[in-house]
């Protein structure tokens, strides 16, 4: 009996997703790209789609060049290239009108990608059935990829479903996108045999994550049940939150009797090597170690591996305002451990409660915020629930897709008392077309719309990323945070700075001169950025420094600085790991902290270094000294504007204030000073963790005064307005 051939697909475009913010650019990508033929066992190469797009934007770098340069080498050897699409949310988090959806296979077929992979994270068949018609209108092969979890109502008759639903609109093949690798191998293998059974001709192939352990165990399954292909990686990226290597699996399926590709191992040992080139160029700055790990805690929460190095960043962000709060209850703080075990805690609690929707993109990020923000309230002794951005609602709501299971009757009944209604109708119908409004605005800015209409389709699906790469923004923020990571990594020692570490500076030589205003208030502003390091040596993010706690970038921080009767906004850039550079009235200071202890900073701005002393000063003004000159200061943007050496630490509640639970962007304002609002009501968006986050008023109250502009960066604990 002949052996069944079983072929290989690479996902080297999702192990970069999964294992840090940053893949390659199209320069790495197109040197590559021959390696990888020349190893000679890969059928597919996944080189688009999902966050690839996105993330050459975020370079400043233009991704229709990029897809059509990394693809033209596996068109030219004849290997398949697939893209993965999310149906009704396209190749971003949040829906896209059909009009954008249609002109996207148009454009990717053009730029040479052979299969669209298209999945719905809720399985809901009616937004895969445009998916379908789309993909084959542009001559590409149509793959219906289902979104597997592991449920009591995630059963093979369930698959079964949209399977025959895909099957019906046309679908050429069916994948199974097992994103967390949480699928049983045994009933992954029960279902492709009935997916078999029932139609012999469609193609199957598997999709699964190695993080929670399972994915190897469940490809030799899959293979004997039928499958075709098989999704793999390669080191140094594989295993942990992505793919296992392509090694292990030949060899697996090679002994079990299967047909299956040599491997050229030169050409693998090269691919191997450019891999380790570009992260050591400075893709390896943004991959959390971690991410390389498996974990059976994994299984439990159900995440995927591809948000793992997100989800490290959102917990950074947090861990100090939860641990405020933790604090001011009396309560035991949290390491990052420690709230990482919370966190898959609270998903597994809250994921049934709204309707188990697959934790795939975009949902699965959708219910670790909810989970996150329910640890962030619960802290502070208010509820579960009380934060939930408006893509979570729309997908509650039924805008997104029917949910797969029923929702928790605490969720209805929240839904009922903010006035929500639910939709039943096909989502799609909730999104009206916008190409021509795009369209438009393109041509009045004079940009080329692109062959194919390329550009003009990249504008539609990523607006704000595409202005910030038109405009020169996201080149300049990327050179930023990498020159800022490269500096750090030449310096001579990365260990905190605090009394017990490092003996006080030699002060003989400091400048004795009287000093004006703007030298204090540096001095002030350097010691409450930094000041939690004095206490916490454990990681440099617990401090107070934005730059730290906030996983995305900016150019720079407005602080509104109280001096006397006066309010003085400050334009800080943090320029290396201890230098700054402050506008304050139109002046430019460059300065570095050189040491900090309680209630002491040393700093220098030009040639000239000072040191700073710290005293509680009038009402909530800090009192600064330095040489024989007193200031009082005070930084509205704090829980607390006492900073004083022998002051007792922030409380994580202030009852007269409106706290940001989490660190981001202000991205909307919806009130102003004088409103009264009532408890619930909309008071701010905070932009962070890929969703906009509403901020409300936790009881009726007026708005006495703003603390925050419009974009402006804040941290997990600052106070964004007064109230009474």
């Amino acid at each position: 009996m002949a052996k069944r051939e079983i072929k290989f697909s690479l996902i080297y475009r999702d192990m970069w997703q999964s294992s840090g913010k940053y893949q390659p650019r199209v320069d790495q990508l197109t040197k590559i790209a021959p390696v990888i033929v020349d190893m000679g066992c890969f059928a597919r190469i996944e080189t688009n789609g999902g966050a690839f797009e996105q993330v050459q934007l975020l370079y400043g770098e233009n991704p229709n060049k990029a897809v059509r340069e990394w693809t033209q080498a596996f068109n030219d050897a004849g290997i398949q290239t697939h893209m993965l699409e999310r149906a009704l949310n396209g190749i971003r988090m949040f829906p896209v009108p059909a009009d954008v959806r249609h002109l996207m296979y148009q454009v990717k077929k053009a730029q040479g990608t052979d299969i669209a992979r298209s999945f719905d994270g809720l399985n809901d068949h009616r937004n895969l059935e445009l998916s379908v018609k789309y993909a084959k209108e542009a001559g590409m092969i149509s793959q219906v990829a289902l979104s597997i979890t592991y449920s009591k109502i995630h059963t093979v008759d369930y698959y079964m479903k949209i399977v025959d639903k895909a099957v019906e609109y046309g679908a050429d093949e069916i994948c199974l996108k097992d994103m967390a690798g949480i699928g049983r191998p045994v009933t992954l293998g029960k279902l492709v045999n009935a997916i078999k059974k029932k139609y012999p001709k469609i193609l199957v192939q598997y999709h699964g994550h190695s993080g929670p352990g399972f994915s190897v165990a469940s490809m030799i399954e899959v293979a004997k049940a039928g499958a075709d292909i098989v999704d793999t990686a390669m080191e140094p990226l594989s295993w942990g939150m992505v793919h296992p290597d392509v090694i292990t699996i030949r060899e697996m399926l090679d002994d079990a009797g299967f047909l299956v590709p040599e491997i050229n191992m030169e050409a693998y040992m090269e691919a191997r090597h450019l891999t380790q080139t570009f992260i050591d160029d400075f893709l390896g700055h943004w991959i959390n170690p971690k991410n390389r790990y498996m974990s059976s805690l994994m299984i439990q929460s159900g995440l995927p591996g591809g948000m793992m190095g997100s989800l490290m960043a959102d917990l950074k962000g947090v861990q100090q305002g939860i641990n405020l709060s933790l604090k001011a209850a009396g309560k035991k703080e949290l390491s990052e451990d420690e709230l990482l075990v919370k966190l898959f805690e609270e998903v597994a609690y809250v994921w049934p409660k709204l309707g188990y929707p697959p934790l795939v993109t975009p949902f699965s990020q959708y219910v670790k915020n909810v989970a996150l923000l329910n640890i962030v309230h619960m802290a502070k002794g208010e509820p579960r629930y009380s934060t939930i951005d408006e893509n979570t609602w729309n997908m509650i709501l039924g805008k997104a897709g029917k949910l797969p299971g029923p929702l928790a009757p605490e969720i209805v009944e929240l839904a009922k008392k903010q006035g929500r209604e639910f939709y039943t109708g096909n989502p799609q119908d909730a999104y009206p077309d916008e190409l021509d409004k795009y369209r438009k605005e393109m041509e009045e800015n004079d940009w080329e719309l692109g062959e194919n209409d390329e550009e003009l389709f990249e504008f539609a699906m990523h607006e704000t990323q595409y202005r910030d790469y038109k405009s020169g923004l996201a080149k300049e923020r990327f050179q930023h945070d990498l020159e800022k990571f490269r500096a750090e990594e030449h310096e001579p020692t990365k260990s905190k700075v605090s009394v017990t570490e490092k003996a006080k500076p030699k002060r003989s030589s400091y400048n004795k001169d009287k000093v004006e205003f703007p030298v204090a208030m540096i001095g002030f502003l350097l010691y409450t950025m930094n000041n939690r390091q004095i206490e916490d040596n454990k990681s440099s993010s617990n401090g107070n420094d934005v730059w730290s706690a906030i996983g995305f970038w900016r150019n720079n921080m407005k602080i509104d600085v109280a001096y006397g009767e006066k309010e003085i906004p400050v334009y800080i850039n943090k320029v290396k790991n201890k230098e700054y550079e402050f506008e304050i009235e139109g002046d430019i200071y460059n300065a570095e902290m050189l040491h900090i202890e309680k209630g002491e900073v040393d700093f220098k701005i030009g040639e000239d270094s000072y040191m700073a002393e710290f005293a509680k000063g009038d009402e909530n003004f800090t009192k600064v000294k330095i040489n024989e000159g007193e200031f009082q200061f005070m930084r509205h943007d704090l829980l607390d504007a006492d900073v004083a050496a022998h002051e007792e630490e922030v409380s994580g509640d202030d009852t007269n204030k409106i706290i940001a639970p989490i660190p981001g962007r202000v991205f909307k304002i919806e009130v102003k000073e004088g409103d009264e609002v009532k408890k619930g009501d909309l008071v701010m968006v905070i932009e962070a963790m890929k969703m906009e986050n509403n901020i409300t008023a936790s009881k009726d109250c007026k708005i006495t005064k703003l603390l925050v502009d419009l974009h402006e960066m804040v941290e997990a604990g600052n106070a964004l307005a007064d109230i009474e």
